[in-house]
């Protein structure tokens, strides 16, 4: 570490860790090739940034090196200086750089194998700092989940953030977003990772999403604003999603290396590993239900995963958590749920079935509110736990 340059802040974080920020979106390309092999991506962001530079440089080594011993003069070349290259603050959001060289980094990434040097925070280096101070649970799956998935995912999340947990998540279509959207109805806590800078990851999509996070929680990213991470950035972040956590759920997956490679990644850095049963006929079961095979623990709601957090780390149980006082389901309600298990997930189709039509809508309102049903598409009503029979579902 240069001391030279570690005693040298622009935008919050020192001059090291914004080289650091450049090097890596500089490098984005051979990064890119790398990233077919994850375990080799993640040796390589371990290295020191020479040592980087000389794994895969390439013909460019020569020039890579002067650019960056010139860091934060011309490094960028041109007549564009470095600085205000690397000062990742834009007109259209509003993001705080922060280092780990603060004391307001995350605790959890300081211990990490390579972890990032520097974040750009999108709602506040404060914000993330009491955020990552209380008990995170990182939400995972696969980017092309079930409606069942997303339900379960939404309100998995939104469960969790009532009760004063940290919902972390990367910033990735499907299981996601879907945990962020949850955790954002609770108006509470949510801290999402991006691949590509912040400014690059916002299309008009998900304008609106960012914003929210900016608002109430966090987004972060370790790549200067308008840097595209390309594939290798958005795997680099998952590792950045598990770290942050005590805990990593996965919702729904596939048994495929893409699907469960944040889970590699979490138990590598000794993270507590917990899956949702899923059908055993569904193929985005699979890879869940392997997990739970060879050793993780088994979830249904947010309650499971809070006597998790407090089984792994007793000292840390969340101040707003509810006690675990379950009431069973009136028949009604139950009656209603397996029907709705079974398939008859729309108020016509319980009216086809002799349900009284009012009836039927009341009781999808309050199984909803309990947190035991979500929206799908086309109006349909998909029930959040992963029971089979209803019988013995109850609620906190």
């Amino acid at each position: 570490m240069s001391a030279s340059y570690a005693t040298t802040r622009t935008s919050g974080a020192c001059a090291e860790c914004l080289r650091r920020s450049w090097l890596l979106s500089t490098l984005s390309g051979p990064l890119d090739c790398c990233a077919r092999d994850r375990d080799r991506l993640q040796t390589l962001l371990a290295l020191e940034d020479a040592e980087l530079i000389e794994a895969i440089g390439g013909r460019r080594r020569s020039e890579l090196r002067a650019r960056y011993d010139a860091f934060p003069g011309q490094a960028l070349g041109g007549s564009t200086d470095a600085r205000a290259a690397c000062r990742n603050v834009r007109r259209s959001i509003d993001v705080e750089a922060l280092c780990h060289h603060d004391p307001r980094y995350p605790q959890a990434l300081l211990s990490a194998r390579g972890a990032p040097y520097m974040l750009n925070v999108l709602g506040g280096a404060e914000r993330l700092s009491g955020l990552c101070s209380a008990p995170a649970v990182a939400i995972l799956g696969s980017p092309r989940p079930s409606d069942y998935g997303r339900a379960v995912a939404r309100g998995l999340a939104r469960g969790l953030s009532v009760s004063g947990v940290s919902v972390i998540c990367a910033w990735r279509d499907g299981i996601a977003i879907a945990a962020l959207e949850g955790a954002l109805e609770a108006g509470a806590t949510a801290v999402a990772v991006v691949g590509d800078g912040l400014e690059a990851a916002s299309p008009a999509r998900r304008r609106a999403l960012l914003s929210r996070l900016g608002r109430v929680g966090c987004a972060v990213s370790e790549l200067p604003c308008d840097c595209n991470g390309r594939r290798w950035a958005k795997l680099a972040s998952e590792r950045t999603v598990v770290a942050l956590a005590t805990v990593a759920v996965v919702v729904e997956a596939e048994q495929t290396a893409g699907d469960l490679a944040a889970v590699d990644l979490a138990r590598a850095l000794g993270r507590t590993v917990a899956a949702v049963p899923g059908r055993v006929t569904s193929p985005l079961s699979r890879g869940t239900n392997a997990l739970l095979r060879s050793g993780a623990r088994a979830v249904i709601d947010a309650g499971d995963v809070l006597e998790l957090l407090y089984e792994v780390d007793p000292s840390r149980e969340p101040a707003g958590a509810p006690k675990r006082v379950r009431a069973p389901l009136e028949p009604r309600l139950r009656d209603l749920l397996r029907r709705v298990s079974a398939g008859s997930d729309t108020p016509d189709r319980l009216a086809r079935e002799g349900v009284d039509l009012d009836d039927a809508l009341l009781a999808l309102s309050e199984l909803e509110l309990m947190g035991l049903v979500g929206r799908g598409d086309g109006g349909r009503y998909l029930p959040t736990h992963p029971a089979a029979d209803a019988s013995d579902i109850s609620h906190v």
